[in-house]
């Protein structure tokens, strides 16, 4: 896509995994079989070294919230279609209290990548496959650009399991994306909505792709340097709120937007918090991050 959900500037790495500690002993990368790994407090330096050659996808999840554990399952049917280009890495933060430390979780599920050793930001929460398949095909591209291309050895079977189809408008929505026509993706989307006010999976690939249609070639220093210049300029500091969620920076985006629907009014307020909705719909409902500052928000604007 031209519009890219992650950075190269990822690969400088918002997570320290330095704070994993060698084994004493040799372990293989993790435990489990073919794309599906389990990675542990004991075994992930092992992983890590192993996205020198192969990409990887990591989930952090926990036991004690079982939707949690059942997006893990989302994840497998995406990486089964993409045949071992990337590697898929389970956590249960639970059971690895050091990985939970080295990358900070407050909620789960949390999705991020690995690069060359380095850590790239993804998603929080749990998403649809489409939605999935969309930041995993980024990923993808910027392993390429690290000239991280292996693949994951994976054992034929005799019946592989068939994708479901995707909803006709779905399935032309991500067509539009993968040949980079981001105008023809809203089109679609919005056509979805239309014929489905309940169609949940199309309001947050609609809200996706809009945000990488306002950030598609944006300056990061520049566009934050004319925020920090104007701090009442709604635009200025929506476009900045953008580049943070890209960034995994959802709390700050957030908090944010809040403080500018505080100080503004009529139809700049409006303009403010319909920005910040379509930010949650990215997000997620079900994040709590986003549960909180929905609280916020009414307390601003009430």
């Amino acid at each position: 896509m031209t519009s890219n959900p992650i950075s190269a500037a990822a690969l400088r790495g918002a997570v320290d995994l330095s704070t994993l500690s060698q084994p004493k002993t040799p372990t293989g990368a993790g435990e489990g079989n073919g794309l599906v790994i389990e990675g542990t407090d004991a075994g992930f330096q092992a992983i890590v070294t192993g996205t020198q050659s192969v990409p990887a996808v990591v989930v952090l999840w926990s036991q004690r919230l079982p939707a949690s554990a059942d997006f893990v399952e989302v994840v497998a049917s995406v990486a089964a279609s993409f045949e071992g280009r990337f590697q898929l890495v389970s956590v249960d933060v639970d059971a690895n209290p050091g990985l939970l430390q080295a990358f900070q979780v407050q909620s789960v599920p949390v999705t991020l990548g690995l690069v060359a050793g380095q850590p790239v930001p993804l998603f929080a929460g749990a998403q649809s496959a489409e939605q999935v398949r969309v930041y995993v095909e980024e990923l993808l591209k910027l392993a390429a650009e690290h000239d991280v291309t292996g693949r994951v050895a994976v054992a034929a079977t005799d019946e592989p399991e068939v994708e479901p189809e995707l909803p006709p408008l779905h399935q032309e929505a991500f067509d539009a994306i993968e040949r980079d026509d981001l105008d023809a993706a809203v089109a679609a989307y919005t056509q979805a909505l239309a014929q489905n006010p309940a169609d949940d999976e199309a309001a947050v690939g609609l809200a996706q792709v809009k945000l990488m249609q306002r950030t598609a070639g944006v300056d990061d220093k520049a566009a934050r340097a004319a925020a920090a210049a104007a701090p009442t300029d709604i635009a200025a500091q929506m476009l900045v709120a953008d580049l943070d969620v890209l960034g995994g920076h959802i709390e700050d985006a957030f908090t944010r937007l809040i403080d500018l629907v505080r100080v503004s009014g009529g139809d700049e307020r409006d303009t403010v918090r319909e920005h910040l909705v379509e930010l949650f719909a990215v997000v997620g409902a079900h994040d709590e991050r986003v549960q909180k500052a929905r609280r916020s928000l009414m307390s601003a604007l009430f």
